[in-house]
């Protein structure tokens, strides 16, 4: 059966729909980011970026490790953003009445699992192409199926410019109630700016259009 599918890609949203701003300004010691009053500390932060490197080097040699390395030097700073990124967007799919179950996360993993040939090729994609850990597979999927119900919800076609800025308003609107303040030693947080455009973030990827179907 063909397959159509979209693109969900953060840096071109980014570019299309410059709408979430916050400043940059976040002074505590060990904070790395506070999202809604809660903070995301240096070493969660870093515990998540050990995750990926750990995988990284248990999945290669050590010349093949210290050049995936050299080739992800920003993985830190775009972890931070995507963790942000990723409490922004359950605010506003929290805003719009959107829900994900586990079903639905279950079943678009069987689904990319089916189109990669295998949970383990899934796995090593992930790893490989959007630095996302084995362990927080399940989260990135989550991510993608929230993406898409949201979406839907505003009538968001994320193929075209306009749908692109109906979602971004959305995620603009809960970037604002939460008040996302980043540790200025990891970059700002404004995409008004379209800043971070070089982010590599698990929601770059190609998703299948038909999202995740809600079970009785």
């Amino acid at each position: 059966m063909h397959r159509r599918r979209t693109a969900i890609a953060l840096s071109a949203a980014l570019a299309a729909a410059p709408l979430l701003t916050a400043c940059g300004g976040a002074a505590h010691a060990g904070t790395a980011a506070v999202v809604g009053g809660q903070r995301i500390t240096v070493t969660q932060l870093e515990g998540r970026v050990n995750e990926v490197r750990a995988a990284q080097r248990a999945a290669t040699n050590e010349a093949q490790y210290e050049q995936v390395v050299s080739q992800t030097g920003g993985l830190t700073r775009n972890t931070l953003h995507a963790l942000v990124l990723n409490q922004v967007l359950d605010r506003a799919a929290g805003d719009a009445g959107v829900t994900v179950t586990r079903n639905e996360v279950e079943q678009l993993r069987t689904l990319r699992e089916q189109q990669v040939g295998g949970a383990a090729a899934l796995q090593a994609a992930m790893l490989q192409q959007y630095q996302v850990a084995p362990q927080r597979l399940d989260d990135n999927l989550r991510t993608d199926v929230e993406v898409q119900k949201l979406a839907i919800v505003l009538g968001a076609d994320m193929n075209t410019t306009e749908g692109m800025a109906v979602f971004w308003k959305a995620m603009s609107k809960a970037s604002k109630e939460l008040h996302v303040d980043i540790n200025p030693r990891y970059g700002a947080w404004d995409m008004e700016k379209s800043s971070r455009v070089d982010a590599r973030t698990p929601w770059i990827k190609e998703v299948t259009a038909a999202p995740a179907q809600r079970t009785a």
